[in-house]
């Protein structure tokens, strides 16, 4: 069924998911879904890379290179870690379950993430690391509080993804930007996004549109109202429909799902949102959730192309999927058997003939003696 699909509709669904205006392109325009986290993160990855030495008590080993320039000091880095004692299982922090980054601004990090700081600042936007760090930029002598796992002079374990950086705000972190200043630059991460997705880098677009997104975490959009709810949702709900189109073209559907519902839930009526939510879905096999997505999107675009050819291509599968059950149902149960005509048994009638005949004569004989 998924070849049948594939054959049939992807030209149509390409030309949709590039098409482009002066404004915005088919991605769109950044709350937080990351990326795919590497490995099942239930222990520190094992990597094969060289260890590189960037400090005494800071150690790397890179797991995905990264791309462009490293960030400069009091740069703001969006980052994305799981963290671990080593040398044992103990996982006492992952921002990837909880499907938000953190903010670090380098030389002004926390004491006890110093060591991670030193790290992030030898990466480059996209790169995935191991860091080795010494108890001593760690958590240092009296272990945490906030992490009863964290012993005293425990050295610790990062799995880091640099997502990106922005040196444009030196130093200044996004809780003392004003709402213009946060919106204007998630808006610049957005049209540098647009840009790679022309390109077709879509990991380094998808980047843009995290860091974008990072800009508008919950924290922010809840304390907005009126026209500055506007402006960020203008950013916002483009950003994660161009996610979801990147996602789609590279067959993560489940992920674009996600990013498509974050949008219909301040927009229900987003028409681009159901339409991509309903492909990845179609796309997953899940074809009446996917054909309920299409229809809500004809409700209120009756005259898209993209979305009629959407219906047609499930009315399609409908039909294909009925016959191939016709011919398994046929195999199974085989051909009905046709009726034979019995041959007439004439025999016990004659009998039954003969016995009423005998019969009739003796009651005869017996009246004409009497």
């Amino acid at each position: 069924m998924r070849r049948f699909r594939i054959l049939l509709f992807t030209a149509a669904a390409d030309s949709f998911l590039n098409c482009s205006s002066d404004n915005e392109i088919t991605v769109e325009e950044a709350s937080f879904v990351h990326t795919e986290p590497p490995q099942d993160g239930s222990a520190p990855p094992v990597v094969s890379s060289d260890m590189e030495v960037l400090h005494d008590k800071v150690k790397k080993q890179v797991i995905k290179e990264g791309h462009g320039k490293r960030p400069l000091k009091f740069a703001t880095c969006f980052v994305h870690y799981r963290a671990w004692v080593q040398g044992s299982s103990h996982k006492f922090e992952d921002t990837w379950q909880e499907q938000h980054p953190i903010e670090l601004v380098l030389g002004k990090e926390k004491k006890e993430m110093s060591g991670l700081g030193i790290g992030v600042g030898n990466m480059r936007s996209g790169e995935c690391a191991l860091l080795h760090v010494g108890w001593e930029l760690g958590y240092g002598k009296e272990g945490s509080f906030s992490f009863p796992n964290v012993p005293p002079m425990a050295d610790l374990v990062y799995e880091v993804e640099l997502i990106g950086f922005d040196d444009i705000k030196e130093g200044k972190a996004r809780s003392d930007m004003t709402v213009e200043e946060r919106i204007a630059a998630a808006d610049r991460r957005k049209i540098e996004g647009n840009e790679y997705f022309k390109k077709k880098k879509l990991e380094e677009a998808m980047q843009q549109y995290e860091m974008a997104i990072a800009y508008m975490g919950d924290d922010f959009m809840f304390q907005l109202f009126g026209k500055y709810r506007d402006m960020a949702l203008a950013v916002k709900n483009p950003c994660h429909l161009n996610m979801a189109a990147c996602l789609i073209k590279l067959n993560r559907f489940n992920e674009a799902i996600v990013q498509c519902s974050i949008v219909l839930s301040e927009d229900e009526s987003n028409v681009k949102a159901l339409f991509r939510r309903g492909k990845a879905k179609s796309e997953l096999g899940q074809t009446e959730s996917a054909r309920e997505d299409f229809l809500k999107a004809k409700k209120y675009s009756p005259e898209d192309k993209e979305i009629l050819w959407e219906l047609r291509l499930l009315a399609e599968q409908d039909k294909v999927l009925y016959q191939k059950q016709k011919e398994l149902y046929k195999g199974l149960f085989g051909p009905r058997p046709e009726v034979k005509p019995k041959k007439a048994n004439y025999l016990p009638i004659f009998w039954q003939w003969l016995v009423s005949l005998i019969h009739y004569l003796i009651r005869m004989l017996k009246r004409k003696n009497e």
